[in-house]
């Protein structure tokens, strides 16, 4: 041991302990949330037959056998991933399908169970597609512009088919139905985080002062509001009002995540108050919406019985605190939509106020555990993107929640994990997996915040290194002299996301090269002391010799 301390220099730190993987502890928890999935299914089915129900066995192996695969492809390929992630995911994804054989047994013409189960092995086998073949989630950044274009193509295709109850969102081809909206919202989001993440110092630090606000010059931040206003423009056409609030709504919270500006907070209010307001008056399809949301219950005082909102408000009503028990509610009377938009009355119905409660702490647990993910990293691009996907989920909870219980009007979309939808359910299941592949980044020993150094290319070749204080200096072919401190640290707006010079200058050297510093996510998902062990060792030691681990990928230097 003496000679070992004598072969290693006074200055150098020790190693950094070792994270623990937390598998075994995912595995457990798997096994919790396919017991209770299945618990509800057999509840369900002596509730309605005062029997088990002869799929039992079938829907818990089905179930059962899916999120081991999962779980082999995560212990194998993503040793260091959030652990809570994947049970999560899965747990919400059994609580859904039990909801939707509950109201099968009410429409025996319309069994949806089935084919959302296949859906769910579909979401899966995407799902494992990409921990397997994702091996960095900075390849993605390469392809941001592509992925802008491949999300128009997919969100401008349904104009072309019929439109179904009143939008044109859906694609019908030989019995099937695709919504390629959901497939479009996540490659909207790697297109804003590349984007604001090549571009960031720009647009916190230059620009026109406008009261407390500063504005970006039309250069750096017109192209990202082109992509915007296209696919709002085309959604519109297609009367997809939900889905163009919630590309909106993602860009202003990524755009506030990079800059640290709470004055975009009060712009994306402002200009979606008038947005909505103006649609609202003008398109009589989101007008009828606003009409009853206004007036829930016109249609009795009319004498024609209660619409979709008001059965669904009674449905809460219904259930109290701790609901009527699964199976035993009466919200088939909500009509054609009761497995998609308005599940969720079906859940407050019963299983209460109690049981919506739970519902609410799962989707937060999984929003969480995403920006838990993002404070992980040095990469401000992955950063970017773990906040746009979680953001994902939690908007459409939000919107969702508000719609069915009065607080906002409908705007159709579908309950992340819960209602009937085979796009909506793959494209969460893909949301999930690139999660967990950036968390595994952010948790491996000499990758995340453990590391006090970073590494960058600018030709394909060279070497920046982090100081204690946060600036870059780089040696080699490609390469200048010179610093980057501050809030723009280690950030380059020298070029497009996907250009050498541009993205992966110096991405992961410094602590400042993440989040904007008023920002409130930062101040409320502080990472804890034994991930923070770089940052404190950089004060006073030097920092340790970069490990292969966190130079970036081949791909990503080209």
């Amino acid at each position: 041991m003496a000679r070992a301390a004598a072969a290693r220099p006074a200055d150098s730190p020790p190693p950094l302990p070792l994270l623990p993987k937390r598998r075994g502890i995912e595995l457990a928890l798997l096994v919790g949330a396919v017991l209770i999935s299945v618990c509800g299914y057999l509840v369900v089915g002596l509730a309605r037959g005062h029997a088990l129900p002869g799929g039992a066995v079938r829907y818990g192996a089905g179930l059962a056998g899916l999120a081991l695969l999962a779980h082999l492809a995560v212990r194998f390929r993503a040793p260091y991933a959030d652990p809570l992630l994947l049970p999560t995911a899965v747990l919400l994804n059994g609580i859904g399908l039990v909801l939707i054989f509950r109201l099968d047994l009410d429409t025996p013409a319309d069994h949806a169970a089935p084919t959302q189960l296949m859906w769910s092995t579909v979401g899966v086998g995407l799902f494992i597609t990409v921990v397997v073949l994702l091996r960095d989630h900075r390849m993605l950044q390469r392809c941001a512009y592509l992925c802008a274009a491949l999300a128009l193509l997919l969100m401008a295709a349904p104009i072309l088919f019929p439109a179904i109850n009143g939008a044109k969102i859906w694609i019908r081809i030989a019995g099937f139905s695709i919504q390629p909206g959901e497939f479009a919202k996540v490659l909207i989001t790697v297109f804003f985080a590349a984007y604001l993440a090549a571009n960031r110092s720009a647009l916190a630090h230059t620009g026109r002062r406008v009261g407390r606000l500063r504005l970006p010059t039309g250069r750096v931040l017109g192209p990202i509001v082109a992509i915007w206003l296209i696919s709002v423009a085309v959604l519109v056409l297609e009367r997809d009002l939900g889905t163009s609030l919630l590309f909106f709504a993602i860009f202003v919270v990524l755009l506030y995540v990079a800059t640290g500006r709470t004055g975009w907070i009060a712009v994306g209010l402002v200009l979606a108050g008038v947005g909505a307001a103006a649609v609202g008056t003008l398109e009589p399809h989101v007008h009828s919406r606003v009409e009853d949301w206004q007036h829930p219950f016109a249609g009795i005082a009319a004498g024609k019985g209660p619409g979709q909102l008001a059965q669904s408000l009674f449905a809460f009503a219904a259930g109290g605190m701790l609901g009527t028990g699964l199976g035993q509610g009466h919200s088939y009377l909500i009509g054609f939509a009761m497995k998609s938009d308005f599940i969720l009355a079906t859940f407050g119905e019963e299983l209460g106020l109690a049981g919506l409660t739970a519902l609410f702490l799962l989707y937060a647990l999984l929003v969480a555990r995403g920006y838990r993910a993002a404070l992980g990293l040095r990469d401000p691009f992955g950063s970017l993107l773990a906040v746009g996907l979680a953001a994902l989920p939690a908007l459409q909870v939000f919107v969702i929640a508000g719609g069915v219980t009065g607080l906002i009007p409908l705007t159709g979309m579908a309950m992340p994990f819960l209602a009937q939808g085979g796009s909506s359910v793959v494209t969460n299941w893909i949301i999930i997996a690139l999660l967990l592949r950036i968390s595994d980044r952010a948790r491996t020993p000499g990758r995340g915040e453990g590391s006090a150094t970073g590494s960058a290319t600018g030709s394909g070749s060279g070497r920046a290194t982090g100081s204690p204080e946060g600036h870059a200096s780089g040696n080699g072919p490609g390469h200048g002299s010179g610093s980057r401190s501050g809030a723009g640290a280690g950030l380059s707006s020298a070029g497009p996301p996907g250009s050498s010079a541009g993205t992966h200058v110096a991405q992961e050297a410094g602590s400042d090269a993440r989040f904007g510093a008023g920002s409130w996510v930062v101040g409320f998902l502080k990472p804890t002391r034994s991930q923070g062990q770089g940052r404190d060792r950089s004060h006073g030691e030097a920092p340790p010799p970069a490990s292969a681990d966190d130079a970036p990928s081949p791909e990503a230097g080209r």
